[in-house]
This record gives structure tokens, C-alpha cells and sequence, in this order.
């Protein structure tokens, strides 16, 4: 019979599971039913016991990592924690969310432990075995993965699964002990960008991409990058959408061109070739919608687009919704509107 530990940390308050992690949760939860397996949640936090309200309804054995060591991500106490929780818990199966702070130590914590890990899973499910879903070659094959070997550890991608929200109640958490090796880092605080710096937000509602067509000559044949750039960052700013680029757009920077977005970067980059988002809704603006940048769009909700071009790979059932117009008119009216509401 196997068994199953869901990893979880908490978020910046240090007392609340992140999103990520209760999309783990239930991953956990639903693959224990499919194949009739006791299920373990281990929290790792400054106050995870604080924490385990949340997923009290769960009915799993709760296990908890608490302190001050663990009140900013490290490697050295992080993977100590990960590892005392997994020795503690004796799961066959770790499920644990794909974030930043796992992925950095869940290699080194399956290894502790002899164990196997896979990484960006996007679907579970169990009968005779349990098989997990990943897509490869820039998310244009699907293979779905089982193995033998335990412990098994699988990573989650983000938004793969709904977050658990089941009612809040008092949790009987069994406290972990952990020895903490010799550190040589100290985490001494957080230096954040300012909010129109920060342009990618994995949680934002609305993913808004750009294409080359910004930096293109406009109607009076001159190029207004100055003013796309302004347009683009109050439309960031008023709505907390991320920000995408085509490959063509993201290019730009790289070989030299004068006309380019200074806030952009190939991190922006959506597509074959870039990353692939799962945002609710997209919202493409002066992109022609070719196949490569449209494969990262297979896992948008809704898909909107504006261009120009009536032909465009967007109007070619690519897009739920294309608007045939000026970006640039259609952004600033959008803008004055949100401002106007705010």
C-alpha cells in the first residue's frame, strides 16, 4: 500500500500556507482516494503549526517543521527540514509544490533519502500504478511517467490543480524534530523591486503580451517607443497584469536594435522557445500569432488579441476574442477608463 506526504511551506507571514502549496494539497488529497493510500501533509515554516488550520479538513496525519531557521528559504535548513519530515512521514510517494524554495532543495532531499524525483508534473492519477503527467521539448510532447523506485518524489507545476479550501479547524499537528547543520548564510532582509519594476507576476489574473509591433513605424511613420513604453507600464500598473514578449520583440534587445522596450528581457519571453503560462486570461497586443509563440498559450483560460492584420494567425482560431484595431489607441483608452475607475 503506498503512502503519501504532501510538502507544503508557508508564505511570507510565516503562518499561512502559499497557493502553490494548497494546489499541492490537493493533488494530494485526490490521488490518495484514486488509489486508497494514507495521506501525510508536512509543513515547513516559522509558524507552521499556525498553518495546518487550514488543511485541517484533509484528515491527513499533520507533521510540522517550526522556527526561526525556517523563517526565510535556505538551502542548508530548508532540506534539513524537507528531510526530517520525509524520514518522519515514511511516504512511498512526496508531492510537494514546484517553487522557488523546493525546487531548490527537493533533488537534494530525494537523494537523502534515496529516493526519485520528477519534475514539472502537471496531472496525477492512480489505478494499478501511479502515473504522472509532464510535457517536454518546450511543452509540445506529453509523456506520462511510472516508476518502480521509492520514495518517489514528484514537483507540481503551479495552477495545475485547484487550491484546497476546505473549512478551517483546529488540527492536531505532530511537531518534527530537525538537526540543523552548521549554517553559513544569514538571511539579514528582503530587498523587493518596486512595483512598475516587476513585470513577471506568476499570480496575476491577466497575462498581457506584447509583440514587435510596438516598436514598429506607426501611422505618422515615425516610432513612438516611448510612448508604447508608457502605455504598457500604466496598463501594467493599473490592472497587476504580467507582462509577456514574443520571440521577435525579445530579440530585439539582444541584437542592438535601437527600438526596443527597456523593461524587457527574454525572462518575458512566451513560447516554444520561452516559458508557457497559465494565466486566466491573455491579452495579446501587436503580435501576429505565429504557431511557436502560440504554444505558449495552450494553457491561458481565455484568449484575447488586438492587430491590425485581419489575417493574422490570432483570427485564424487562435484567439477566443481578436479586436482589429490600434493598439495604441485601444491601450490608452483602456488606461484612461482604469485610471478614471481607480
Amino acid at each position: 500500500m503506498e503512502t503519501i506526504l504532501v510538502l507544503t511551506h508557508v508564505d511570507e507571514t510565516g503562518s499561512a500556507l502559499t497557493k502553490a502549496s494548497l494546489e499541492a494539497v490537493t493533488a494530494g488529497v485526490e490521488l490518495a482516494q484514486q488509489i486508497s493510500a494514507s495521506l501525510t501533509i508536512g509543513i515547513l515554516g516559522l509558524h507552521a503549526e499556525a498553518a495546518a488550520s487550514a488543511v485541517a479538513a484533509t484528515g491527513a496525519r499533520l507533521l510540522a517543521v517550526s522556527g526561526d531557521a525556517f523563517a526565510q528559504p535556505r538551502y542548508a535548513t530548508d532540506a534539513a527540514g524537507c528531510e526530517a519530515l520525509c524520514r518522519a512521514a515514511q511516504a512511498s510517494i512526496v508531492l510537494a509544490p514546484g517553487s522557488s524554495r523546493f525546487t531548490r532543495v527537493a533533488a537534494g532531499v530525494a537523494h537523502r533519502v534515496g529516493g526519485f524525483i520528477d519534475t514539472h508534473i502537471t496531472a496525477l492519477s492512480g489505478n494499478d500504478s501511479v502515473d504522472a503527467t509532464r510535457w517536454f521539448y518546450r511543452q509540445r510532447i506529453e509523456a506520462v511517467v511510472s516508476r518502480n523506485a521509492r520514495p518517489w518524489f514528484l514537483l507540481l507545476d503551479a495552477g495545475t490543480h485547484a487550491a484546497y479550501a476546505g473549512e478551517a479547524g483546529a488540527a492536531q499537528v505532530e511537531a518534527v524534530a530537525v538537526t540543523l547543520p552548521a549554517t553559513r548564510t544569514a538571511v539579514e532582509g528582503l530587498r523587493t523591486p518596486l512595483l512598475d519594476a516587476q513585470t513577471i507576476r506568476p499570480d496575476a489574473k491577466l497575462l498581457f503580451v506584447t509583440g514587435a509591433g510596438w516598436t514598429k513605424k506607426q501611422p505618422d511613420g515615425q516610432i513612438h517607443v516611448a510612448e508604447a513604453s508608457s502605455l504598457i507600464l500604466d496598463f501594467l500598473r493599473l490592472t497587476g497584469a504580467s507582462l509577456g514578449s514574443s520571440k521577435s520583440l525579445a530579440d530585439q534587445k539582444a541584437e542592438g536594435e535601437q527600438s526596443v522596450l527597456p523593461f524587457l528581457t527574454h525572462m518575458n519571453q512566451i513560447g516554444q522557445t520561452g516559458s508557457t503560462p497559465r494565466h486566466a486570461k491573455g491579452l495579446s497586443t501587436c503580435c501576429h500569432g505565429e504557431e511557436p509563440h502560440v504554444v505558449g498559450w495552450r494553457f491561458i483560460g481565455e484568449r484575447r488579441a488586438i492587430s491590425l492584420d485581419p489575417n493574422c494567425g490570432w483570427t485564424r482560431g487562435k484567439a477566443d476574442v481578436v479586436y482589429i484595431a490600434d493598439a495604441f489607441q485601444i491601450i490608452a483608452k483602456l488606461n484612461a477608463l482604469l485610471e478614471a475607475r481607480n
